[in-house]
């Protein structure tokens, strides 16, 4: 079983916010799987499908994005996942706007979702898929993560949506080594 979540924060308000990268891409995944994301359980929106024989769960945590760890240790623990078989999605203000990095294990880099989680799981030892959002420095880092995307930097972000879902895809299917060989990029 593999657990896929996409971090991001709840509402209309937060849509298309540079913190809801997370969110973003899990939703671009679950359309071209033509999966819908929306049973509810432990204040999380998922979905459930097979692939190869392997049921996979995409989440949404509906806490806010800094308490998205109390939302996956609940499904951690139900589903009983392994957390070599979980796949955080999440921004990174670290890395420029259109790039991507996979890490297996590391800090949060400040990212207080990742903080939340790390806290909760007892470990920075995941899996996680860092959407580069680029950093402003002449704006609050609050007020920029929660920004609207403009429209040039948006159309960096849906022309990155098709190699986002083939990295979910090569997750579920292979070996992380060799997903971050094939993958990884700065």
């Amino acid at each position: 079983m593999k657990l896929i979540v996409g971090l991001g924060n709840p509402g209309k308000q937060y849509e298309n916010t540079r913190h809801n990268m997370g969110f973003f891409y899990i939703d671009k995944y679950a359309d071209k799987k033509g999966v819908i994301i929306n049973k509810e359980k432990f204040n999380g929106l998922y979905a459930e499908f097979n692939c190869n024989n392997e049921k996979i769960i995409l989440l949404k945590p509906l806490s806010y994005i800094n308490l998205s760890g109390e939302v996956i240790k609940k499904y951690v623990d139900y589903f009983n996942i392994d957390l070599k078989n979980m796949l955080i999605i999440c921004d990174d203000l670290d890395t420029e706007l259109g790039k991507y990095r996979l890490r297996a294990t590391g800090s949060s880099g400040g990212h207080n979702g990742l903080k939340n989680i790390e806290a909760l799981l007892n470990t920075k030892d995941y899996y996680r898929l860092k959407i580069g959002i680029s950093n402003d420095k002449l704006i609050d880092t609050k007020d920029y993560v929660l920004s609207k995307i403009n429209n040039d930097d948006m159309q960096v972000v849906n022309d990155n949506s098709e190699i986002i879902c083939n990295i979910i895809d090569d997750f579920i299917n292979m070996d992380f080594q060799l997903l971050m060989t094939k993958y990884n990029r700065k």
